[in-house]
């Protein structure tokens, strides 16, 4: 078969006889392989990387090695406009830190996503807003995005932002917060972008760390048809930020808000009193773009920092490459702004590339289950990009929601966040698309920029919960956790780190270097850590087995916790689960399981068979040895406003330190977790 990749070597991690290490075996899945997908196979549109495998290989192989600066030169000359041309494509290393990719060039990134576009086709839509209300949103041009860039560029000059200031964004999912980031790009100033769901306390603590003199928000958001106070939160952060001297305040509502005179300013009026036009600043490709705030095991926030031109590019090819988009492209990622996935995939990658790009306001449920649908219908999207937690909630809620929409514009379906278990790639695969659209379970992280294992649509035969293969110029590598040792071959599973550095890696944590250094570069000197374990598998397919935490070693057993939450998943009247490990005196660690179930299933309120099912389930799937010791039946998961489930907190209870659980400003519904203690308290009682 042409698109099957080369059959396996089977060359664990050998000792001196030469046999396998046992315990470095790849515990993967036995799944099919799926055939590339027909719309990329027989479409209109050829894809950039295909018809098979060999083909990647060949692609791939130019990008790595000691001739692959050849290579990322002509692609950084070809996919970005440079005002000053760059000599030196890379240099420095994961040994001392100093990384730095076309440091000599100069060139700026406002201009490479809305200028070039905006003169060669102005009427080309940019920006695809989808409001919260679906019959509010608008589209916006290319020529119209450049002028709300540079009026908004203006107001801050006029603010006193110089290059090399920060300023931070606090705005919710509004076609206006995309021009917020171009514009501080235009003039040189850092964006630090706050999730617009985070407390009072977290955007405090995020504007003092990166000493912000300008704020940018709006009076209000909407958000699945309810009203967000983003302008109270803001005041109350500021109280304790007296470096902030201006809050630009974009109006959403209109409603009244809390007013500060003479440091709070409105938008609309502002940008009425400066030109729509301003001259992109050049910058060095080794300026800061941005800062990004990531939660650190320190529990202190990380400012992750982002330059210029190397996470341009790589914003770009990845969009261009892992999606297979093409310039009349319409491209739709469901993320938040305020995170990784919407800087890269709804900001920078997207707009890089010429295409038209979604800004999302609302929920996958407002107001109704059939709003992503409705959306990729009334838009004809031909990309979509969502989180396996979305997915499961709408397989939930059921496939009618689907099933009455025409999503025949779909080509690739694109899945970010965590691994996505096979019930919920199967459904995605059959329900939305048809089994005709390619699916890329994409593996990335903010400190990695833009992605750096999926599959290339035109080229990757895939299978249900692997991330596949190495993006371009990405060498990955599986370490034994405690050696440190390469795991060479197939069929091997360790830790995940990448050999050498690409254009898009994060280049320090702000103001703590340090920090950067030991948490990226000194757990294995000499490459990336990642802080993931993954397997590689008889087919040579990376499958990313979750964070290193996120594993669990009952009675010698590695288990990933998503490999058990794919097991209970696979119960016809479950939902959603999340399992985590606690320190067990007999085995060194036991399994507890918290599982949600449909709406619609019954099981006649006996409890107690049902989680006899449940485990015996797991234990069909896996094996004896990965039986939950408890299985809780709750109505929710602690979860994140970004969808994302705190395993932590349900840690902490399982441990009784359910009164140690920290700052819980970001669990979207507090009350779940009254309810999984009430939940634990009750099983421990018995």
């Amino acid at each position: 078969m042409p698109g099957t990749p080369p059959p396996a070597k089977v060359n664990g991690n050998s000792g001196a006889n030469g046999d396998v290490a046992q315990e470095n075996v790849a515990d993967v899945p036995k799944v099919p392989m799926h055939p590339i997908a027909p719309r990329l196979k027989q479409g209109h549109k050829v894809p950039h990387v295909g018809p098979h495998f060999e083909a990647y290989k060949r692609a791939h192989k130019e990008t790595v090695g000691h001739e692959s600066d050849k290579w990322w030169a002509k692609m950084a000359r070809e996919t970005l406009h440079w005002d000053r041309p760059f000599h030196t494509v890379r240099a420095g290393g994961f040994e001392t830190g100093d990384i730095v990719w076309f440091p000599d060039g100069g060139l700026n990134a406002s201009y490479n996503c809305v200028d070039r576009w905006a003169f060669k086709h102005p009427n080309h839509t940019a920006i695809i807003y989808e409001a919260d209300e679906p019959d509010e949103g608008c589209n916006i041009t290319y020529a119209e995005l450049l002028r709300e860039v540079c009026s908004i560029a203006n107001v801050l000059k006029n603010l006193g932002v110089k290059k090399g200031d920060t300023v931070s964004i606090y705005l919710p999912m509004t076609w206006q917060s995309v021009a917020a980031f171009l514009a501080c790009a235009r003039i040189g100033a850092i964006h630090s972008v706050v999730f617009a769901g985070f407390s009072a306390e977290s955007l405090r603590d995020r504007v003092q760390d990166c000493k912000s003199r300008v704020l940018i928000t709006t009076d209000e958001g909407k958000r699945g048809g309810k009203t967000i106070a983003t302008k109270a939160i803001v005041d109350a952060a500021l109280k304790e930020c007296p470096v902030v001297e201006h809050v630009l305040v974009l109006k959403r509502t209109g409603n009244q808000v809390p007013w500060t005179e003479g440091r709070d300013k409105w938008w609309h009026e502002e940008t009425a009193k400066v030109p729509n036009y301003c001259p992109p600043e050049v910058m060095s490709a080794e300026d800061p773009l941005f800062i990004l705030y990531t939660s650190g095991s320190t529990g202190k926030p990380k400012g992750v920092v982002h330059t210029t031109g190397g996470y341009l590019l790589c914003a770009a090819l990845t969009v261009k490459y892992v999606f297979d988009v093409h310039p009349d492209d319409r491209f739709a990622c469901m993320a938040d702004i305020g995170w990784i996935t919407g800087h890269t995939y709804i900001v920078y990658g997207p707009l890089c590339n010429g295409v038209s790009t979604v800004v999302f306001e609302s929920t996958p449920v407002y107001p109704t289950p059939s709003r992503y649908w409705e959306t990729v219908e009334k838009h004809k999207l031909t990309q979509f990009y969502s989180a396996p937690t979305a997915i499961r909630l709408l397989r939930r809620l059921g496939e009618h929601h689907v099933q009455k929409h025409d999503l025949s514009s779909l080509r690739v379906l694109g899945s970010v966040g965590e691994p996505i278990n096979p019930e919920a790639w199967h459904w995605y695969n059959d329900h939305v698309g048809k089994r005709e659209c390619a699916i890329v379970d994409t593996f990335w992280q903010t400190e990695t920029g833009s992605i750096v294992v999926t599959p290339f649509p035109g080229a990757i035969e895939t299978k249900p919960g692997s991330a596949t293969v190495p993006f371009f110029g990405i060498e990955p590598a599986i370490l034994d956790a405690t050696t440190g040792k390469e795991l060479t071959g197939n069929n091997v599973e360790g830790v995940l780190v990448l050999k050498t550095p690409w254009p898009s890696i994060a280049r320090t944590v702000y103001q703590d270097h340090q920090r950067y250094l030991e948490t990226y570069m000194k757990p294995y000197p000499g490459v990336f850590y990642t802080g993931d374990g993954a397997a590689r598998d008889e087919h040579g397919y990376i499958w990313i087995k979750g964070r290193v935490d996120d594993v669990i070693n009952v009675s010698g057993h590695r288990l990933s916790t998503a490999e058990i939450e794919s097991a209970l998943i696979m119960h016809k009247g479950v939902a959603e689960t999340a399992v985590i490990g606690t320190p067990d005196d007999l085995t060194g660690q036991a399994v507890h399981a918290f599982v949600t179930l449909k709406p619609e299933f019954t099981y006649d309120e006996d409890e107690a068979a049902l989680v006899k099912e449940l485990t015996l389930q797991v234990r069909k799937v896996i094996g004896p040895f990965a039986a939950p010791k408890k299985i809780y039946l709750v109505n929710d998961l602690p979860k994140t406003r970004s969808g994302k489930i705190m395993r932590r907190i349900m840690r902490k209870i399982v441990a009784g330190e359910g009164d140690q659980l920290g700052d819980l400003s970001t669990v979207a519904e507090p009350a779940v977790v009254e309810e999984i203690k009430n939940k634990v308290a009750e099983a421990n009682s018995k």
